[in-house]
C-alpha cells in the first residue's frame, strides 16, 4: 500500500512553496527546548538515535542533535529539506541526516531507533494511512523505545464539534505573520485529517504502544502523547 500512496500530495501545498517555507519559522514560533528536555527525562542521551518524522524546517532536529548520537530528519518537501540543511550547515552539525521520505516510505532497520518524534505532521494522512504509519514507527523502535507524538487531535465530543471548531476559528489572528489565519485553519479542517482522540488512542494501542503520558489543550484541538513500545 505504502508504495502507491504519494504523501507529497497530502503534505499541504504551502509546505512545498518556497515563499511560505521562508517565513515558516517566524510564523510557527516553535521553541523545541521543552520537547528536548521531555525526551531527556525519558532517557535521551549521547548514545541514542532519534527520528524526526515530518521534520519540517528542522527546528527540532537541530535542537536535539547536541543531545544524542544521531538524528534522522524525514520530510517529503524538498523545500523544507533545504531549510533543514541550511540550519545544519550554519550550526556545523555532523550528526543530522536528512531524508526525503514520508511516514509510509521512510525505512529504518527494525529495532534500530530509540526515539521517534513527530509534531503537527501525522494529521496530513487519512486515518487508514495513520494506522500503517504508527505500525511502521513501532517496528523501527527498540523495545521500550519512545514515540513522542504532538498533533492536532480533536479531544472534544463529536456532537460538540461545531462549537469547538468555531471557537478555534474565531480566535485565529487576522494577519498571516501573526500565526495561522482563519482561512488557513478552515483549509485544515476541510482538507486535512485530524483524528478524534478516542480513535487515535486505539490506533496507538493496536500499533503496540502504551501511552505513558498525554496532554490535551484547553481548546481541545491539540494533544501530545508520550508512548512506549511494548517490550
Amino acid at each position: 500500500m505504502s508504495e502507491q500512496f504519494d504523501e507529497t500530495k497530502y503534505a499541504g501545498p504551502e509546505h512545498l512553496d518556497p515563499d511560505y517555507v521562508a517565513s515558516y519559522d517566524s510564523k510557527a514560533r516553535t521553541d523545541p527546548s521543552a520537547d528536548v528536555q521531555h525526551l531527556k527525562e525519558f532517557g535521551l542521551g549521547a548514545d541514542t538515535v532519534v527520528v524526526d518524522l515530518g521534520a519540517g524546517s528542522g527546528t527540532f532536529a537541530v535542537a536535539v542533535a547536541p543531545h544524542c548520537k544521531k538524528v534522522i530528519a524525514v520530510d517529503v518537501s524538498l523545500v523544507m529539506i533545504a531549510a533543514t540543511k541550511a540550519k545544519i550547515e550554519k550550526l556545523g552539525l555532523q550528526n543530522v541526516e536528512v531524508v526525503k521520505e514520508g511516514f509510509l516510505s521512510f525505512e529504518a532497520p527494525a529495532g534500530s531507533v530509540d526515539f521517534v518524534y513527530s509534531r503537527n505532521a501525522l494529521h496530513h494522512l487519512p486515518d487508514n494511512q495513520k494506522e500503517t504509519a504508527l505500525k511502521k514507527i513501532s517496528e523501527m523502535l527498540k523495545p521500550l523505545g519512545i514515540l513522542y507524538l504532538k498533533d492536532l487531535v480533536y479531544s472534544f465530543p463529536k456532537d460538540e464539534a461545531e462549537t469547538y471548531l468555531k471557537a478555534w476559528l474565531d480566535a485565529a489572528p487576522e494577519h498571516p505573520e501573526d500565526g495561522w489565519t482563519r482561512e488557513e485553519l478552515e483549509t485544515h479542517i476541510e482538507t486535512e485529517f485530524s483524528t478524534y482522540r478516542e480513535k487515535l488512542e486505539a490506533m496507538l494501542d493496536q500499533a503496540g504502544f502504551e501511552i505513558r503520558e498525554s496532554n490535551h489543550s484547553g481548546n481541545k484541538i491539540f494533544s501530545d502523547y508520550t508512548c512506549i513500545r511494548h517490550g
